[in-house]
Order: structure tokens, then C-alpha cells, then sequence
């Protein structure tokens, strides 16, 4: 009896560090290299919303390029308008006349504040050069999702070296481990520098003490430019980034601003920085900070770090087939795809990188991602690492609520609450609308509203705020506070649409309210006279996103409870507004108001389409609109459409409403062909954060809808995905999804909601109604069947 109790002992043990190994060999979502890298585009990014890096993982002279969100020239003093009533009226009337080519010059003339260079800035860079030139054996640098840790790790005549890096949200600090097994430690520097700006010194380093550097700068852009001339900025945001060095052996000593510590075998760098935008005295900050984060180990900080990012990141989970190739670098697995060969596991990857991205660069209390939405290295960024607002901007956010980290939405809306605010002075001064509110297609960290262009066709546009005000509906979608939607959405939808109502004109041609003047994001058409020409008397994507706002108004007023003058004047203008959707003879539906021909039919925006996507009026149920959605796209694809980067990711999207599993297929394999860096970033070219996280909002919408009232699962499952599982996906209404699928066919629906309610499923030719009762999770099989 006593045998039988030790060997039932001896078994259970063994099945507990059975299971427990298994746990830990779980494959983990990583990339990672055989080689360091001198390439920025190549360098790995952490970041906790605020504070970001680029991690090289130089074995010799390292690289950690530094980043803050709120580093900016220049201030809130430029204004909030240009021009006048009387401008946009003159404006009209050219247009009626047919006079496109004299619009297109008089409306950047007299609204525009033309090309601006106000950039985004980096914070500069640390240098940690070591002083060994031995041969590198062993050598891997990767950067894990799951914890959000980049690390390096080599072997010098035989001894083990390791870096690792993060940046902690909880404790507002980015942390450097240095450690090596060699008895005799290692010996290397530490310096800080930042860039000149055209000449000019930018930073003041010093040692605040024998283990410390600092330093301090303000933001400057001397190569700037304003209405289109040179326009030096010699102000903006100030700085401090402060680091301090703890190390268990060895000796460190300051000098000229630089850090020397000899003989170490275990250093930890903590690395803060704050700014006058969050701080009034932001030196103070970094001073209780760095105190602070000095007394806690490195272990410390980064249990603390993995638990605030795992909580966000383990919402979601995808797995597509096993992941066989992890064995490959990453840069391997690339040129495989490259090669034409698949790896599904690499697209699921890609699809969390971009939740990675978003955690790490976007936080309650931040500024929004922008365009390179933390990581940048330049003083003057390509198109000033800025906001934009014709879809750039939106797409970044395009993942938040389906992916599950609606917290990570917050900065968008803040950030938006202050354009759309100053913005009321723009739609008063420069267009003489009393009320309500205009924003423009460009922006920045100073919430600029107006109208920033030295071309027509990319800049004479006035729906960023429109097309913004989606997004504050969509939160409400799909979490259902009606707190957000008194206080937030309704709020912004109210002064957009009283922009709206005032904005429209009365067309005696076709008795619809149309707006005007109007320009299609980017794209041009052939006048009268064969010559391009931007503005026009009315858009399709204009007409789609007032209809939009006008709709999204409608529908919150009637939540709310509102039934008054306002709403009434919404419902009958919305009546008569000029449809957004019109197909023409040749079965796609219209860019502009008139069939005009366009110059360049292959272009890479598909603006006319924003009503199939982002937006939800265009589906299935409309037979003849979804038919031209689809000719449309095979149009511009005939002449080269799709392009890189975030239109390709757009195009997926496009596909996923479509139904185009087929298509989805092509255009997922096409953009880790040509718009992947080896370190994942989207490459536009060159580098626009942007494509990633429009790739991973379109993963989702293959994998589950739910803009048409009703959950629709596996709608768009590409062929070469044929085994898979996804949990933790939203679903509008409020309802966390996981699907299960073999062989390309659905195995098990999982559905949970907090408040009882019944959704509509559609799967295949298949719908049901399903209850589902609060707090508990309902489960389907693959024939919509409870078990």
C-alpha cells in the first residue's frame, strides 16, 4: 500500500513538471536575428505610450535611439484660420462658372497655410561602446510580444553576455540590463547626444553626479517652413532625459558628460525623460522619478512592466497552424514569403505586432501614435511624422476596439477633443459658420485645424473631423457606455454636424443638398479642358462621411433620449443631402458628383469606397452598390492600384467586406512581399507606422464582422489559413468572440457578453438567433448549435 502511494506521488509530480514544461516551451509570439543591425529600419522598438527606443544590438558600439511623443517645435501660436467668407463664396461661384484650374489655385491662396515643415522630433540617442573588439560568436537579438522585452545575447571567448531592454508604463522608465558571465567583468561608456538642428547645438549634456548623465534641450526646427517659405523655429517643447547607472561590481566614474565603468558583470541603466508639454517643471519630474526606479531591481521593474503590458496584450490570441518555422530568423522567414512560399504563422505574428505597437505607442495620458507613431530618428521626419487625417491617423486606431484595447483608443479622442475645439474658430473666421466645427486633413501635437496644402488635390480638404467623429461612434458601439456617448461622442457628432448644416449648398440641378467646395483625398480628375484639376462641386467621400455624421447623430440623439430643433434639422437635411453612393454607367460608383475621367486610375487611395470601409453602408443586403464596390477595385487594380504600405493594408480591408477571401489572400501575401521591413515596421516607403496596424485591423475583419447588425464569422478566411484559433476578438454590442476552425471550415464558436442579450450569427448560408446570458460564456459548433 505504501508503494502504491509513493508511485502515485512519483506520477503526479511527473505530470505537474510535465505540464509545467510544456507551458514553458510554448511557442512565444518573437522575432528574432542571427545578425546585429546598423539600419534603423532593422532596429527593434519598445516603448510604454510616451517613452520609446530603437534597440540596434550592437555587440560592440551599441545603439539605443531615443523617442518622447510630445517632442515638438514651435507652440499654439499660428492661428486657427485663414481667409474669409467672402473667399469661399468667390470660390463657388468659380465653380459654378467651370472654372476648376482658377479654384484650385484661389483656394490654397487664400485658405492654406501651404507646405509647413513643424516636425516630430527624436529625442537623440544612447551610445553604449564596449570596450572589447574579440570575435562575436553565438550572437541573436529579438524582441518578444509577449513581454515586451528586446534582448541581445552573445558569447566573447566563451563567455555569456546579455542585454535587455524595456520601457515600463507603470514606472514611466526605460531600463537597460548589461551582464556577462566573464570573471573580469566588462568595460565600457555610456554617452547621450542628439542630433544638430541645421547647425545648431540642440542639447546640454553633463554628469549631475559620478553615476548620472543629463540632458536637457528644446525642440527647434531652424529648417522650417510656413506658407511655404523658410520659416526657422528657434522655440518649442523643452526636455530633459536623465540616466543613471547602478552596477553590482566593478568601478564607474563621470567625465565630459560621458559615463566609464570598467570590470562590471552586472549594470542597470534607468533611463527617464520628461518634457514641458506634460510638466511645468519637468526637470522636478525626472528628479522623483529616477529616485524612485533606482531603488527597485531590474527584476522588479520588469514583473511590474510584464504584468500592465500582459494584461492588455493576452486579450488576444491568434495561432494560425503549428510554428514550425520558428526556428528561422525572422529576416529568413521574410525572403521565404518573398520567394512565394507561405507562413501563416509569420501573418499571425504580423498581426500581433501590431497590437504590440499600439500598447507600446499609445497609453491613457499620452499623445496619439502618429504617423511613425513613436519611432522616429529625424529632426525633420518625412511628412513631419505628424497627424493625418485623411485616413493615416484613423487607421492607426483601426485596431483598438476589434483587437480588444479600447483604454488604448483614449488618446485619439483627447487629442481630438482639443482639434475639433479650436477648429470652431476656423469654421467661424474662415468660412463664416457661427456654429459647429471644421477640421482639416493635417494636424499636429498643437491640434491645428486649418488648412495646411501647396496642392489642392492633397491638402483642400475638410473632413479630418468628420471622418474622426467614427470613431467616437464606434467606441459607443462596441462598448456600449452611454456615459461616453452623452459626454463624447455626441458631443463631437453635434458639432460636426452643425458644421455640415451650414456648409451645404442647394443644388436646383439635381434638388440635393450638396457640399462644395470638395476635393477627393490625393487624387485628381481631367476638367473640361483635359487638364487635371482637384476641386469639385461635390464628392463621393465627402458626401458619405456628412451622411455618416449626420446618421451617427440621428441614431445617438434617439439613444439618448434627444428629440429637438437641432435633431429635427439633421433628419431633414439628411433627407435631401446628395447620396454618397451613385454607380455609373460602366458599374462602379463615382469619385465625384460627374463620370469624370481621372488622370491617374490606378490611385493608391480608395476614397469613393470609405462607405464600404471604414464606413458600413455599402454591404451585401445592397446588391447593386456591392457589385460596384467590387468593380471599382478590379478597375484600379487594372491600372496598378493597391500601391504599399497602409494601401495595401486598406485594400485588405476592402476585400474582408467584400467577402474576397480569394483577393484578402493575394493582397496579405503581396504586402509581406514588398511593404515589410525585415523588423516588421511598414514601409510605405518610406517608414508609416500606419500599414501595420491597418494590416492588423483587417486580420480581424477576416476572421469576424459585426457592422451589419449581426456577428458574421469566417467571412473572408484566406485559403492558405486553413487551421487556426482566435480568442478574444470584440464584437460590436459588446461581445468577446473566439473562433476555432480545420480545414477551413468553423469548429467552435465562443461568444461572451456582460449584459443578457440575443445577437444574430451568420456563418456560411447558415443564421441564427443565439441568447446569450450575462457573464457566461455560450459555445457553438460549426452548425451554430449550442452544446
Amino acid at each position: 500500500m505504501q508503494l502504491t502511494k509513493s508511485l502515485f506521488f512519483i506520477l503526479i509530480v511527473t505530470f505537474i513538471t510535465s505540464c509545467e514544461k510544456k507551458q514553458i516551451e510554448q511557442p512565444t509570439s518573437e522575432i528574432w536575428y542571427t545578425k546585429p543591425t546598423a539600419q534603423w529600419m532593422e532596429a527593434l522598438p519598445v516603448g510604454n505610450g510616451r517613452l520609446g527606443a530603437m534597440v540596434f544590438g550592437n555587440p560592440n558600439h551599441e545603439r539605443i535611439q531615443l523617442n518622447e511623443d510630445s517632442l515638438w517645435a514651435g507652440g499654439p501660436d499660428w492661428g486657427n484660420s485663414k481667409g474669409n467668407k467672402n473667399d469661399l463664396e468667390e470660390i463657388r461661384q468659380l465653380l459654378k462658372d467651370g472654372k476648376a484650374h482658377e479654384v484650385d489655385k484661389l483656394i490654397v491662396d487664400k485658405f492654406s497655410y501651404k507646405s509647413i515643415v513643424r516636425s516630430h522630433q527624436t529625442m537623440g540617442d544612447l551610445y553604449i561602446n564596449f570596450m572589447n573588439e574579440n570575435e562575436v560568436t553565438n550572437y541573436r537579438r529579438s524582441l518578444n510580444f509577449d513581454n515586451a522585452l528586446a534582448k541581445t545575447t552573445y558569447s566573447i571567448d566563451g563567455h555569456q553576455f546579455s542585454q535587455k531592454v524595456f520601457a515600463s508604463n507603470p514606472d514611466e522608465v526605460l531600463v537597460i540590463q548589461l551582464k556577462t558571465t566573464n570573471p573580469d567583468g566588462i568595460d565600457f561608456s555610456l554617452k547621450m547626444n542628439r542630433p544638430q538642428d541645421k547647425g545648431h547645438e540642440t542639447v546640454i549634456v553633463n554628469n549631475p553626479s559620478e553615476n548620472e548623465i543629463s540632458m536637457k534641450g528644446m525642440v527647434t526646427q531652424y529648417g522650417g517652413k510656413k506658407f511655404s517659405e523658410p520659416f526657422p523655429i528657434d522655440y518649442g517643447v523643452k526636455f530633459e532625459t536623465r540616466l543613471k547607472v547602478i552596477n553590482n561590481s566593478g568601478e564607474v566614474s563621470a567625465e565630459n558628460g560621458m559615463l566609464k565603468l570598467n570590470d562590471v558583470k552586472e549594470a542597470t541603466i534607468y533611463l527617464v525623460a520628461n518634457t514641458s508639454f506634460y510638466h511645468d517643471n519637468f526637470e522636478d519630474k525626472n528628479t522623483k522619478t529616477l529616485a524612485k526606479v533606482a531603488q527597485k531591481s531590474f527584476n522588479d521593474l520588469f514583473e511590474t512592466h510584464k504584468k500592465d503590458h500582459q494584461e492588455l496584450y493576452n486579450r488576444v490570441d491568434l495561432k494560425l497552424g503549428d510554428s514550425a518555422l520558428d526556428s528561422l530568423p525572422t529576416d529568413v522567414r521574410l525572403q521565404r514569403i518573398k520567394d512565394g512560399n507561405d507562413d501563416p504563422d509569420l501573418a499571425a505574428k504580423l498581426f500581433q505586432y501590431g497590437r504590440y505597437l499600439l500598447i507600446a505607442s499609445s497609453r491613457e495620458g499620452t499623445n496619439p501614435a502618429n504617423l511613425q507613431g513613436l519611432w522616429n530618428e529625424h529632426i525633420e521626419a518625412p511628412w513631419n511624422a505628424d497627424y493625418h487625417l485623411n485616413i493615416n491617423l484613423q487607421m492607426n486606431y483601426w485596431p483598438a476596439e476589434v483587437t480588444n484595447l479600447s483604454e488604448l483608443h483614449a488618446p485619439f479622442f483627447n487629442f481630438m477633443d482639443r482639434v475639433v475645439e479650436r477648429g470652431k474658430v476656423t469654421a467661424k473666421n474662415q468660412y463664416g459658420i457661427e456654429r459647429g466645427s471644421v477640421v482639416h486633413h493635417t494636424t499636429d501635437l498643437w491640434a491645428t485645424p486649418w488648412m495646411r496644402a501647396e496642392q489642392a488635390y492633397w491638402g483642400s480638404w475638410i473632413h479630418g473631423g468628420g471622418w474622426s467623429a467614427q470613431h467616437y461612434w464606434e467606441r459607443y458601439q462596441f462598448t456600449e457606455d452611454k456615459e461616453f456617448l452623452k459626454n463624447r461622442t455626441y458631443p463631437i457628432l453635434k458639432s460636426l454636424s452643425e458644421f455640415y448644416l451650414d456648409w451645404l449648398v442647394w443644388d436646383e440641378k439635381s434638388e440635393t443638398w450638396v457640399s462644395s467646395p470638395e476635393t477627393s483625398p490625393e487624387n485628381s480628375y481631367l476638367a473640361n479642358d483635359g487638364k487635371p484639376a482637384a476641386v469639385s462641386f461635390g464628392s463621393a467621400m465627402g458626401h458619405q462621411i456628412i451622411s455618416e455624421v449626420f446618421d451617427n447623430t440621428i441614431e445617438s440623439a434617439k439613444i439618448l433620449g434627444i428629440n429637438d430643433a437641432f435633431v429635427n434639422e439633421v433628419k431633414t437635411k439628411r433627407d435631401k443631402l446628395h447620396p454618397g453612393v451613385v454607380v455609373g454607367k460602366d458599374g462602379r460608383i463615382l469619385e465625384w458628383n460627374e463620370p469624370y475621367e481621372e488622370p491617374e486610375k490606378g490611385h493608391r487611395h480608395m476614397s469613393h469606397l470609405y462607405a464600404l470601409h471604414p464606413g458600413d453602408d455599402i454591404t451585401e443586403s445592397k446588391k447593386d452598390e456591392f457589385d460596384a464596390a467590387q468593380k471599382t477595385i478590379d478597375y484600379r487594380l487594372q491600372h496598378g492600384g493597391a500601391g504599399t504600405g497602409w494601401s495595401r493594408a486598406w485594400m485588405i480591408n476592402l476585400n474582408a467586406r467584400l467577402l474576397d477571401a480569394k483577393s484578402a489572400e493575394e493582397n496579405i501575401t503581396k504586402f509581406m512581399q514588398i511593404s515589410v521591413a525585415n523588423n516588421l515596421f511598414d514601409e510605405h516607403p518610406p517608414f508609416q507606422i500606419d500599414g501595420n496596424f491597418g494590416y492588423t485591423a483587417a486580420v480581424a475583419e477576416l476572421l469576424l464582422q459585426s457592422h451589419e447588425g449581426f456577428l458574421r464569422i469566417l467571412p473572408a478566411l484566406p485559403n492558405n489559413w486553413q487551421t487556426g484559433k482566435i480568442k478574444g476578438l470584440k464584437a460590436r454590442g459588446n461581445i468577446e468572440v473566439d473562433i476555432a476552425w480545420d480545414k477551413g471550415k468553423l469548429e467552435q464558436l465562443t461568444l461572451a457578453s456582460v449584459a443578457d442579450k440575443t445577437v444574430r450569427i451568420k456563418y456560411k448560408n447558415r443564421e441564427v438567433e443565439i441568447k446569450l446570458t450575462k457573464n457566461k460564456k455560450t459555445i457553438v459548433n460549426e452548425n451554430l448549435e449550442e452544446i
